[in-house]
């Protein structure tokens, strides 16, 4: 017997998102950084017509609302005010009258809407004008590109060829010097042996390994002094060797990085005093003039390239309140081209006609996307001030336990949208400057059954090993039991990993004479 599949139709009801282009786009401009935004910005600029830069030179009719109005949180403690209000200007050269704002919560005057046709959708809860201040583009004539005048810096490399060039040397020495400095990292110390860099070179020229190390001791005698040595060892002797003889405890010290730097590197101080003959004291001065020497000499002379960070938000404390505000510079002042929007006639179906619907459609989507970061990044942040108030009064060590979803669920928000935030944005604050994602850290339980921070448990351990006697500094196990006389639990691996992450080193390389 054959079974017969039966066809029918259902009718179910369900829920789905679509992610339409403004969408889209919203969740880009939301990521983006605000170095990224300007970029962003003066591409739109670029390709839309019916976007511009406002004038600076605006009149009060048209600029936003008041930048200084503050509006109080829920914990009454904490004011937010923002620089970016929005406010729609467009003007015509022909018609004053065009002139024109949309308030958050009304629709286009009637001159608007005699110019633009009633089919365009029109999002009547947000403005045409974004931002106040401006920057990049907009900027005055005294704003200058500071890395296109200082980018071509010396190189160590270029350094070290251009002292080559000026010495007397035969062909093969030359060519020998020019494989050496090749080895040279950023530091300035060689990164190959001298019997890699002989393999390099061509047999035929019958090199033999002596001649290198000639050409060495002609490298090491290049500025900056140092260069091109084997090990920290030779780089210090060299270093050291350079010193006027007269020098206060140089021969002691050639002594002791020449012989014990072994010993001294393991910070055995009672070894290296009784190898070296000499007293704790006397081991103290000569500590204090080999810190003076530069383990790294190449790497003042490596290019560096600054990265600068913009702010998108400032905390300012204000009659015993914190505030906090939307940089407004770090965005230019945007709005619709007036002349254009009125250009569009309802009735015309022409290509050029419709290239300026769809150019006011993507300014309208822009627009309102630029705002809806702002506000959404407004928010946050002012939840994270309000629950990390005890921070900026008292520093990290003051710093509460804070997860992505305590702020999705105090501004009713999902935590993907809280991370977009959070990434690549910085606060500026009266102790520095911090990405947001910098007030987020994990908690560890307390005796009392409290919570702490792991940012806070990073700043006591800091504190701790600031302070320690550096001829006893404090053992992880220490540091743990310093913290459980304070109702913190943590373990002895904690506190290494912790440790660790800021770069401190262990208690045995800690040791100091000084």
């Amino acid at each position: 017997m054959i079974g017969v599949m039966k066809q029918s139709l259902q009718l179910k009801v369900g829920q789905s998102l679509t992610m339409t282009p403004q969408l889209q786009q919203a969740i880009r401009l939301l990521q983006l950084s605000s170095l990224e935004m300007q970029q962003e910005i003066q591409e739109v600029l670029e390709s839309n017509p019916l976007l511009e830069l406002a004038d600076e030179d605006v009149g009060d009719d048209l600029r936003p609302a008041d930048a200084d109005a503050e509006t109080a949180t829920e914990s009454g403690d904490i004011d937010f005010t923002t620089n970016a209000e929005v406010s729609a200007e467009s003007t015509t050269d022909s018609s004053p009258e065009a002139d024109s704002d949309w308030d958050n919560n009304s629709s286009a005057t009637d001159d608007w809407q005699e110019n633009i046709p009633e089919d365009l959708p029109v999002d009547s809860s947000w403005d045409d004008v974004y931002g106040q201040g401006s920057s990049g583009s907009g900027s005055s004539g005294e704003d200058f590109d500071f890395d296109a005048r200082n980018g071509t810096e010396e190189t160590l490399k270029d350094h070290l060829l251009w002292q080559l060039n000026l010495t007397r040397v035969s062909p093969n020495d030359k060519l020998i010097a020019e494989s050496i400095i090749d080895a040279v990292n950023s530091d300035g110390l060689l990164s190959q042996s001298l019997e890699e860099i002989l393999e390099s070179l061509d047999p035929e020229l019958e090199i033999e390994l002596d001649e290198i190390v000639a050409v060495l001791h002609l490298l090491q005698s290049f500025d900056p002094t140092g260069i091109c040595a084997r090990d920290l060892r030779e780089c210090l002797l060299l270093q050291l060797a350079e010193l006027p003889e007269d020098t206060p405890w140089r021969d002691e010290a050639l002594l002791v990085v020449g012989e014990h730097m072994g010993l001294l590197g393991n910070r055995d101080f009672n070894g290296v005093c009784r190898r070296a003959k000499l007293e704790e004291s006397e081991l103290a001065e000569v500590i204090r003039l080999i810190q003076t020497l530069n383990p790294r000499p190449g790497a003042d002379l490596e290019p560096s390239t600054t990265e600068y960070v913009v702010p998108d938000v400032f905390v300012r404390k204000r009659h015993n309140r914190w505030t906090v505000e939307l940089n407004a510079e770090s965005m230019p002042r945007l709005r619709i081209n007036g002349t254009y929007a009125g250009m569009i006639r309802r009735a015309d179906s022409s290509a050029d006609n419709q290239f300026l619907k769809d150019n006011l459609q993507e300014a309208r989507w822009f627009l309102k996307s630029l705002q809806s970061r702002n506000e959404t990044l407004l928010k946050v942040v002012t939840k994270i001030v309000e629950h990390q108030r005890a921070f900026l009064e008292y520093g990290p060590e003051a710093m509460k336990p804070l997860v992505l979803h305590d702020i999705a669920d105090a501004i009713g928000m999902h935590e993907s949208t809280i991370s977009r935030v959070t990434t690549r944005k910085y606060m500026h604050t009266p102790r520095g400057v911090f990405e947001l994602k910098y007030f987020f850290s994990s908690h560890v339980g307390t005796s009392t059954g409290g919570e702490v921070s792991s940012t806070a448990i990073r700043a006591l351990i800091r504190k701790l090993v600031d302070e320690e006697d550096p001829r006893k500094p404090l053992s992880d196990s220490r540091i743990a039991q310093i913290l459980g006389k304070q109702d913190i639990q943590v373990a002895r691996r904690t506190i290494a990993k912790y440790r660790e992450s800021m770069a401190i080193p262990p208690s045995n390389e800690r040791k100091r004479l000084v």
